[in-house]
């Protein structure tokens, strides 16, 4: 077993209670990633009571989440964690009501010594939030307790305002953990490192030397069994407001007073506070051909299953430069990248045919995938006579280091962090309210949907989007596999 570095969890034990114990989220993610920071020895003490609409009885649910872990743990199962991970699960039927699971959490609380602490783990649809947030209130629950909850919050302006009053009836805004699965990968906080600990790129992390920036998250997967989900929300309210636009605030931000949550919220919800109003005519939505064929769609539904749209952030850093952002189903190749082009050199003494400009501008990449990668991209010398051009690139990847095994995934980090209290990679109620704000004028007057083949990188519509830039992705190199080097 790995040696778990001292204040990396949380200093009390746990009691889960996890809603949507038997749903699609739990068995990939949460079950395993539950049973990875208990194994580990991340948590000094962990119970789990498991509630779901299912009406079965404990060892059923045993089977199903041991069945969960042998499909989707990344990592060996060991038969005595398992043995232990399993006599500390419990299972009950929603149907049993409030004075049930307090009963079952205070049983819970009673198998440890000492004082320990509680996490509601909502991985249920929006509908139903408020729902299981009632419950816990009439279980008494609340106290000593901290609850995290999946996306959408909210479907616009006025649902999140009313939604977030409601949820600050029961609990208060510190207890309340909304979850962004991407600001938990390795990379997102990668940037933070990049941007704060160096200091080579921070004096250039402005206006005056950058020229754009991409963040484009393609994914070739189609909807699978969301169709009812997606219908109600599309590429927009699923993708951008709660995971590009958080990217972007990372990207984006000033240098916190220290990595602590209240100032990283503090400066996230400054660059949102910046952002101007998100205009129809800077957006193409786009859906693929074949979705209103599909089981749940309707036959005339201007759901958008892509979108690309640029967006403005109207403060003394970031001024004149556009942030282009992109998502989409059904696309030529899954990608979750932030590019950033560098201004070009104001003169050029290089000869005609050199090839200095012809692949573009300079760029820096963050690949945001679990295991990071990072590349920046700039013009060399060709070897040989005459002075001709090439693009080059140095890069880093995770995998270099020897340290891919220590990276934790997304929801095991977030998780960790919610049971410790720190909400720096969690968002705020005033963050998410105000990207519904700078969104209306888009939700209210949406721009048709355009229609484009799946495999393809969207609409034609979005190269007059960037013009006279480019889109980055397809890149026009392709990251280098360091097992191949030399060979």
């Amino acid at each position: 077993m790995a040696k778990i570095a001292p204040g990396v969890g949380p200093r009390f034990p746990q009691v889960v209670v996890l809603f949507g114990a038997t749903g699609d989220l739990a068995r990939r993610k949460l079950l395993p990633g539950l049973f990875h920071l208990s194994s580990a020895g991340f948590i000094p003490g962990c119970r789990i009571i498991a509630v779901a609409l299912d009406d079965v009885d404990l060892d059923t649910f045993r089977a199903t989440a041991r069945e969960a872990l042998n499909e989707f743990s990344s990592r060996r199962i060991v038969e005595a964690e398992w043995d232990t991970f399993a006599a500390h699960l419990d299972y009950l039927p929603l149907g049993a009501g409030a004075g049930a699971l307090k009963v079952a959490v205070e049983r819970a609380e009673q198998t440890f010594e000492g004082e320990c602490r509680r996490l509601h783990y909502l991985s249920v649809p929006p509908s139903a939030a408020l729902s299981a947030v009632k419950m816990l209130s009439e279980a008494g629950l609340v106290e000593r307790s901290r609850i995290i909850m999946e996306k959408p919050f909210g479907t616009d302006l006025a649902s999140s305002v009313s939604l977030n009053a409601k949820l600050h009836e029961v609990f208060e805004e510190e207890q309340i953990f909304r979850i962004d699965h991407f600001l938990g990968k390795e990379p997102a906080q990668n940037i933070l490192a990049f941007r704060f600990a160096n200091g080579l790129f921070e004096p250039i992390w402005n206006r005056n030397f950058i020229d754009h920036v991409q963040i484009d998250v393609p994914e070739t997967l189609g909807l699978g069994k969301r169709a009812g989900f997606y219908e109600q929300t599309g590429a927009f309210r699923d993708m951008v407001v709660t995971h590009l636009f958080q990217i972007l605030a990372f990207m984006a931000m000033e240098p916190p007073t220290s990595l602590e949550p209240s100032p990283i919220s503090e400066e996230k919800n400054k660059v949102f506070r910046s952002m101007l109003p998100i205009q129809p005519g800077d957006v193409v939505r786009g859906q693929y051909t074949g979705y209103r064929t599909e089981e749940g769609v309707n036959p005339e539904s201007e759901t958008e299953t892509f979108i690309a749209l640029k967006c403005s952030i109207d403060n003394w850093r970031w001024a004149g430069v556009p942030f282009y952002l992109r998502t989409g189903k059904r696309m030529a190749e899954g990608q979750r990248i932030i590019s950033i082009a560098f201004r070009e050199p104001p003169k050029s003494m290089f000869p005609a045919g050199s090839g200095v400009g012809s692949q573009g501008p300079d760029h820096l990449t963050f690949d945001l995938a679990d295991a990071s990668k990072m590349s920046l991209s700039f013009y060399g010398k060709r070897p040989g006579p005459g002075m001709r051009l090439d693009k080059l690139s140095l890069q880093f990847a995770m995998h270099d280091t020897g340290l891919i095994g220590d990276v934790l995934e997304a929801y095991e980090r977030l998780i960790l962090d919610a049971m410790r209290g720190d909400r720096t990679l969690f968002t705020t109620a005033e963050g998410i309210e105000r990207l519904w704000q700078v969104s209306t004028a888009l939700i209210e007057s949406p721009p048709p949907v355009r229609f484009y083949a799946p495999g393809s990188w969207g609409p034609n519509a979005i190269h007059q989007l960037v013009a006279p830039r480019a889109w980055r992705l397809p890149f026009e190199r392709a990251w280098r596999d360091p097992n191949k080097l030399g060979s």
